[in-house]
């Protein structure tokens, strides 16, 4: 039995072994398992890390480059403070000294009044004694009478003399005044002006483009057939050329020139007006304007007689594409046209799309008005005088393209009214950074539209 018994242990022993071993195998399993998920972990810890680590510099970079920015900020608007400062400081004295100019003056006049009363009366016993004298020309006059009438004479010519420098000194005080309200009216404006301007005009312009690029070309200059040239862009694209750029054209009953054409997928465009970065002087003739000035692939405006005839041939869509200082694009369209030069270019417009509100429709009917020539309905309002460049004026309107470039926001009103913007009505204006004006011809729903 004892044997028995051993022997069953031992098989006993010898049946658990292999469960134990699939058990140890099993955690070992485990284990790695765990060890490959924490190594795992690890290396996603490890990026994140070097993840956040990039954001963070990139962060403290932005951070500083606010910081700079910020300071530089501060110290200009300190010095436009410290400026305004001053200039407030200087009008409250002038103003002052305005005050103690009108307060002598009211002293002077005063004086003269007195003056002039007593000279009145002086005058009114001199001749009294000259009706005595009258009486007494035939017997011997008095030596207290003649010594009387002698020191009347004297104090008359001194009173004359007095009232005389007084007047002189008057008008002396009046011409000092017109001067200190001058200057009064001129630091007003540049504290309302300048010492809160964003930013300030260009000074200088340099020459425009040769205006042979805006003269009218002959068939000699073109190499080729003037009949063969296209009539505008649109014709140019539907002969094949789909690249942008420089191209001679002759619209019906005109003389070729060269135009900028801008090609889409849809046709070509003619590019009548361009502004992007004020390397040209608006502010022209009536001639300039006629004729055109400026650089073609930049700033210019191409003609007023170039655009008249682009105009006689059938219906024309006005395109024109705004871009503010906030980087903001804006566009809005018109059929368009030109009445001839006798009539000074009268302006039409209507049947307005886009997505801008229509500042345009205020100038339809008028004529286009220079800094030489004013051709306002309301010649009193002068509105190209002071305002700049050439554009179809109503009373000061809504909108001015070919005004001043004007880099960011002046805020001074005098200032941006000179600059080019937009301005619909009651609305609140658009103060641009770019604007191109292209003129296509309609297509046959858009003709009857």
């Amino acid at each position: 039995t004892s044997i028995y018994t051993t022997l069953s242990s031992q098989d006993s022993t010898t049946a658990s072994s292999p469960t134990e071993a699939k058990s140890r195998f099993a955690m070992l399993d485990d284990v790695r398992l765990l060890a490959n998920g924490l190594l795992q972990l690890g290396q996603s810890l490890r990026d994140f890390v070097h993840k956040t680590k990039a954001q963070i510099n990139d962060i403290f970079q932005k951070l500083n480059i606010f910081d700079r920015s910020f300071y530089q900020l501060s110290a200009v608007t300190s010095e436009i403070k410290e400026e305004e400062e001053e200039l407030k400081k200087t009008t409250n004295f002038l103003k002052a000294n305005n005050e103690e100019i009108k307060n002598m003056s009211l002293e002077i006049n005063s004086k003269i009044n007195s003056i002039v009363q007593e000279r009145a009366q002086l005058q009114g016993k001199v001749g009294n004694l000259e009706e005595k004298l009258e009486g007494l020309s035939q017997s011997r006059v008095p030596a207290d009478q003649i010594n009387e009438i002698t020191t009347l004479k004297e104090v008359i010519e001194t009173q004359d003399k007095t009232i005389t420098s007084l007047l002189k000194a008057v008008q002396e005080q009046h011409d000092q005044l017109d001067n200190q309200n001058v200057k009064i009216k001129n630091l007003e404006e540049k504290i309302s002006t300048n010492s809160y301007q964003d930013t300030a005009e260009k000074p200088n312009y340099p020459d425009p483009v040769a205006p042979d690029m805006f003269g009218y070309l002959t068939g000699n200059s073109t190499n080729q057939d003037t009949n063969e040239l296209p009539m505008d862009c649109g014709d140019l694209f539907n002969k094949g050329e789909a690249k942008s750029g420089i191209y001679v054209i002759k619209p019906n009953q005109s003389e070729p020139f060269n135009v900028y054409c801008e090609m889409g997928s849809d046709g070509g465009a003619t590019v009548i007006q361009r502004r992007v970065d004020g390397s040209v002087e608006f502010h022209q003739t009536w001639k300039k304007y006629e004729q055109g000035f400026g650089d073609l692939e930049k700033d210019f405006w191409l003609g007023l007689k170039k655009i008249h005839s682009l105009t006689q041939q059938g219906v024309k869509i006005l395109r024109i594409d705004l871009e503010d200082w906030k980087e903001e694009k804006y566009w809005a369209e018109y059929n368009f046209s030109l009445e001839d030069p006798s009539k000074d270019y009268i302006l039409h417009v209507s049947h307005f799309s886009g997505d801008m509100p229509d500042a345009l429709a205020n100038s339809t009917g008028m004529r286009f008005s220079t800094k030489d020539r004013n051709n306002e309905h309301h010649q009193s309002s002068k509105c190209s005088r002071n305002y700049t460049g050439g554009w179809w004026f109503n009373s000061c309107g809504d909108t001015n393209l070919n005004g001043r470039y004007l880099w960011l926001r002046a805020k001074g009103r005098s200032i941006r009214r000179r600059g080019i913007h937009w301005k619909p009505g009651a609305a609140p204006s658009f103060y641009l950074k770019m604007t191109k004006l292209t003129v296509r011809q309609a297509h046959l729903r858009e003709g009857f539209n």
